[in-house]
């Protein structure tokens, strides 16, 4: 029986990749055992034993970046860990050990390498992360979501471009939309309460949402709403000052919830999160959004055009992350500081005017996107069991 061993967590960027690729090891191997190094604090606590595999908890050890108390703690901190995750590996019998970034993944990686088992790697971002840059050093095999992402692989390790693994329900979608878009779009706005038949801008910021979107957005709203419709997910607790911005501006009945009791009432829906993204995406002409790795390489994926605006932190790696679909003609990006509500005004309506644009857009963004990123690493990590 083959013993595979996954390290990550701390952020649904690092947990879904991972749970994406476990499941795809157990379907292509369902005798394999597969089990998850994570910490107890990060999304990985509940949601590794919820799709099923089980969890080995070590605690974090973040990196120093500077002298001070936390780097004096370090040295003994990691020695911890080390001797924690060595007798994990040891009590799982592994074959090999896939990582996917995040606080955990370090201290696996380099036991994994004193131990002489393979190490398989998953950088989704467009810039690596400190714990896979360690890592890539001592990889046998190094899957990115995008080319250029400044790991520097060992000697004979192979390094290649192959995707996000996906959600399942964006797994799903895409398998659908190959099949017929325009089925499984009205399919959508049926279920989400929407006209399929008239252009749907879809806005979001993630579960937390953005501000500066929600604000230029629904500012614009009388300008949006004589082209089409909006679904605005305001993030967690920013729903009110949207619905006041929207009101203010529009005429009335045209603001509603996004909830089945409300279908086909309105043409503004708000909601501060949505459990089904997937239909969201379906129904979707064009989407609003930050340009955090997953949401770019999941639009991409489905393809659906979308105006980027990245989070204007640390060295930009949202903007990294946009980058390479927008040269490919998948996306516009815009700065935080210039998307405004006039912006929002001057371009968004045109753009949802221009179906050949959109259109071109979607083509360019599918094409870009890799669907099978899930099943490539596993069979590769399958492979690496095998030889082990």
């Amino acid at each position: 029986m083959k013993h595979i061993v996954l390290a990550g967590g701390g952020t649904a960027g690092h947990v879904n990749p991972l749970l994406s690729v476990a499941a795809a090891v157990r379907r292509l191997d369902p005798r394999a055992a597969v089990s998850v190094v994570g910490t107890a604090v990060g999304l990985e606590h509940d949601l590794v034993p919820q799709a099923g595999f089980e969890l080995d908890t070590i605690e974090k050890v973040p990196f120093p970046r500077r002298p001070n108390a936390q780097a004096l703690r370090f040295p003994a901190a990691w020695r911890r860990e080390r001797r924690r995750v060595r007798s994990i590996l040891e009590r799982r019998q592994a074959d090999v050990v896939v990582g996917f970034g995040g606080y955990a993944s370090a201290p696996v990686y380099s036991v994994a390498h004193r131990m002489g088992l393979p190490i398989v790697i998953h950088e989704q971002n467009a810039r690596a992360g400190m714990a896979n840059r360690l890592g890539g050093r001592w990889a046998g095999f190094i899957g990115t979501a995008y080319d250029g992402t400044g790991l520097k692989a060992g000697k004979g390790a192979t390094v290649r471009r192959v995707g996000l693994p996906l959600r399942p329900a964006i797994a799903d979608l895409c398998d659908r939309l190959a099949k017929d878009r325009e089925a499984t779009r009205a399919e959508a706005a049926r279920a989400l309460g929407v006209d399929p038949q008239r252009p749907l801008i879809v806005v979001t910021g993630g579960s937390l949402g953005a501000v500066s979107l929600n604000r230029a957005v629904s500012v614009s709203a009388p300008e949006l709403l004589a082209l089409g419709q909006v679904i605005h997910l305001t993030g967690r607790g920013k729903s009110d000052e949207v619905r006041q911005s929207v009101a203010q501006r529009a005429e009335e009945g045209v603001l509603t919830d996004l909830d089945p009791a409300h279908a086909g009432q309105g043409d503004y829906h708000v909601a501060e999160y949505l459990e089904r993204i997937d239909l969201a995406f379906a129904a979707a002409d064009l989407v609003i959004c930050r340009a955090g790795a997953g949401s770019v390489s999941e639009l991409a994926a489905v393809g659906l055009p979308a105006i980027y605006v990245p989070l204007a932190i640390g060295n930009g790696e949202q903007r990294f992350n946009a980058q390479p679909v927008v040269d490919a003609g998948g996306g516009i990006m815009v700065s935080n500081a210039e998307f405004t509500a006039d912006w929002v005004r001057a371009n968004v309506p045109a753009l949802i005017a221009d179906r050949e644009r959109l259109g071109a857009m979607g083509r360019a963004a599918w094409s870009y996107g890799i669907r099978d990123a899930a099943e490539t690493m596993a069979r590769v990590v399958l492979q690496k069991a095998d030889r082990a």
